[in-house]
C-alpha cells in the first residue's frame, strides 16, 4: 500500500476562526485553506467530529467539573464557547451548523478535485445518551441495576424510555470511568452488530475512509474484561462472541473497494486489528518511545516486521495528545519529526503542528487560544514536508531500510544515539540521520561500497541546505563519516 499522508483539522475552531462571529458551514472552509494543506503533500484530510450531537452532551459538556479544565486550554473562556463533545453522537447525519450532508458533499468534491481524500469518524463503541435508540431499541445497550447505580454512578445513567425507567452504562475504556455524556452499546447483540454495520455502510457512503474510535474495545476478551456477563442481551437473544471488525469492514469493501480503515488501538493489539482487516493502526509505542527520548528503543521499534511496521501510524499529536511543540523540546521535537515522518507508514499531523501550537484545546471548545506561529518550526516543516513528496519515499517501488552504523573510533559509544535510515527507488536514494540523544555524536554509516573507492561524495543536507565532502578509500571501507549536535538531524540526498 500506498503511504498516506493525513491531516486532522477540527472545522468548529477553524470556521469559528474564519467566520468571525457569524455562522458558519463546511461550505465555509477556505479554498486557500484546502489549496495549502493540498501544496503541503496532504492527501487526506480528516475533519473531526462531523456527526449530529444532542441537548444532552451540551449539557454534560458544561458540568461544573470539566470547567478548569476549559479555562486551563482558553483563559478567557465564556459559555457560548461549550458544546457537546464530537463523539457524543445522537446520528451519523452531518451535524446541521455544519450545513449537514450537503456541506459534506460540497466539501469532498472540493477535496477531489484539488487530487485529496476525506476521512470522517466512526466511534463504534458508543453513542450519546440521548440517542433514539434509547427509545427505539433498549436492547441495543449494555444494562445495569438499580444496585449498579448506586455503587458505581459514573458508569451508569437511569434513563426514561418509552418502556419505563432504565439503568444503562455508560460507554467506558475498562481503564477508567464511564464516559457521563455516552451510552455503551452492546457487541455480544445480533441486532445491535446489524445496525452499526449498516451505519458504517452510511458513513462509507459519505467518504473515503474512516478512522474508528478506540476501536479495540469491541474485541470480544476486551467487551468480557470490561462488562462480563452485563453484556450478555438482555432480550434473551443468543449472545454473539466473533469479531465485529473482519465481517463488517468486508462488508463496507463489497461496496467500496479500496475504502481506508484506520484504527485507534491500544494495548498491544495493533497487529490483532491489522489482521482483522485494518489498513492503519495508531503507533502510539513510537510516540511514547520519541517521547522518552532514548535511541535504543526507537530503533528496535522502526526495525518491527515490515507486514506490520508498514501499516502502523506514526504521529507527534492529535486531538488527544498534548502538542507537540510543548511536549517536545525545540532539537528534540525536529529529532522527533524526522524519525516518525520519514519512517514507512501512514502518517498524521494535527493542524497548528507546522505553526508550533503550544496550547490544546479539549474537544467540546469551538475556540482556542491566540498564539503566533513558530516561524522557525514551520520553516523546518516546509521542508521535511518536502521530503515527504519527494518519489524516493512516496514513488513506485519505494523502499526503506535502516543502516547499521559503526563506532568512528575505538572507545567512542555515542555511534549508539544515531539511527540511520535510507529511501531508495528508480528516482534516486535518501539517507536520513538522527542524533536522536542529547550529546554531541560521531559515526560511520556504511554505504554500498560499489564504485565509492577514489570517489568524492559531495552532498547537500535537504534540511539545512549544509553542504559536505567526503571521498576517497575511507568512503568505500568505512562509509560516511556523521558528525551531529544533540538531537541533530539531517536528509542527505545520495548520488
Amino acid at each position: 500500500m500506498s503511504f498516506p499522508l493525513l491531516y486532522q483539522i477540527n472545522p468548529r475552531i477553524l470556521l469559528g476562526e474564519t467566520a468571525r462571529g457569524r455562522e458558519a458551514t463546511l461550505d465555509d472552509l477556505p479554498d486557500a485553506f484546502l489549496d495549502g494543506a493540498a501544496a503541503c503533500g496532504f492527501d487526506w484530510i480528516w475533519p473531526l467530529g462531523v456527526w449530529q450531537t444532542g441537548e444532552a452532551g451540551r449539557l454534560a459538556a458544561h458540568t461544573p467539573a470539566n470547567l478548569p479544565g476549559y479555562r486551563a486550554d482558553l483563559p478567557d473562556l465564556r459559555s457560548d464557547d461549550i458544546g457537546s463533545s464530537p463523539f457524543a453522537i445522537t446520528a451519523y447525519d452531518v451535524h446541521s451548523a455544519l450545513g449537514g450532508d450537503p456541506a459534506l458533499a460540497r466539501l469532498r468534491d472540493r477535496l477531489s478535485r484539488r487530487g485529496q481524500r476525506l476521512l470522517l469518524d466512526f466511534v463504534p463503541n458508543h453513542v450519546a445518551v440521548d440517542h433514539p435508540w434509547t427509545q427505539s431499541h433498549p436492547e441495543y445497550f449494555v444494562g445495569g441495576s438499580e444496585e449498579d447505580l448506586q455503587r458505581e454512578p459514573q458508569n451508569y445513567a437511569a434513563i426514561a424510555t418509552a418502556g419505563g425507567r432504565r439503568i444503562f452504562a455508560h460507554g467506558r475504556d475498562p481503564n477508567f470511568p464511564g464516559w457521563g455524556d455516552t451510552l455503551q452499546l452492546d457487541y455480544r447483540h445480533h441486532g445491535l452488530r446489524e445496525a452499526m454495520t449498516a451505519e458504517l455502510g452510511r458513513v462509507a457512503d459519505r467518504c473515503d475512509g474512516v478512522r474508528c474510535d478506540m476501536a479495540m474495545l469491541l474485541e470480544p476478551d476486551v467487551i468480557e474484561r470490561t462488562w462480563g456477563d452485563r453484556a450478555r442481551p438482555g432480550d434473551g437473544t443468543p449472545p454473539v462472541d466473533e469479531p465485529f471488525w473482519p465481517a463488517a469492514i468486508a462488508r463496507v469493501r463489497e461496496r467500496h473497494p479500496g475504502f481506508l480503515f484506520i484504527a485507534e488501538v491500544y494495548w498491544d493489539l495493533e497487529w490483532r486489528l491489522q489482521q482483522e482487516g485494518f489498513d492503519l493502526t495508531y503507533d502510539k509505542s513510537l510516540y511514547d518511545r520519541l517521547r522518552a527520548g532514548v535511541a535504543g528503543p526507537v530503533r528496535d521499534h522502526l526495525a518491527a516486521d515490515p507486514a506490520f511496521r508498514d501499516r502502523s501510524l506514526r504521529f507527534l499529536e492529535n486531538h488527544d495528545e498534548a502538542r507537540a511543540a510543548a511536549a517536545f523540546p525545540p532539537e528534540r521535537h525536529r529529532a522527533a519529526a524526522v524519525l516518525a515522518f520519514l519512517a514507512p507508514g501512514g502518517h498524521l499531523l494535527h493542524e497548528g503542528q507546522l505553526e508550533g501550537r503550544r496550547a490544546h484545546t479539549s474537544i467540546q471548545l469551538s475556540r482556542r487560544a491566540t498564539e503566533a506561529s513558530d516561524e522557525t518550526l514551520r520553516a523546518f516543516y516546509d521542508r521535511l514536508l518536502a521530503c515527504l513528496r519527494r518519489p524516493e519515499v512516496r514513488g513506485d517501488g519505494s523502499h526503506w531500510r535502516l543502516v547499521p552504523c559503526q563506532s568512528a573510533r575505538q572507545g567512542d559509544a555515542t555511534w549508539e544515539s544515531f539511527i540511520v535510515s535510507t529511501w531508495e527507488a528508480a528516482a534516486g536514494k535518501l539517507l536520513v540521520v538522527v542524533n536522536f540523544g542529547p550529546d554531541p555524536a560521531r559515526c560511520f554509516a556504511p554505504l554500498d561500497p560499489a564504485g565509492l573507492d577514489g570517489r568524492t561524495l559531495r552532498l547537500t543536507d535537504l534540511l539545512s541546505d549544509t553542504r559536505i565532502e567526503q571521498g576517497g578509500a575511507t568512503l568505500a571501507r568505512e562509509g560516511l563519516y556523521l558528525e551531529l549536535p544533540p538531537w541533530g538531524a539531517q536528509v542527505w540526498e545520495l548520488p
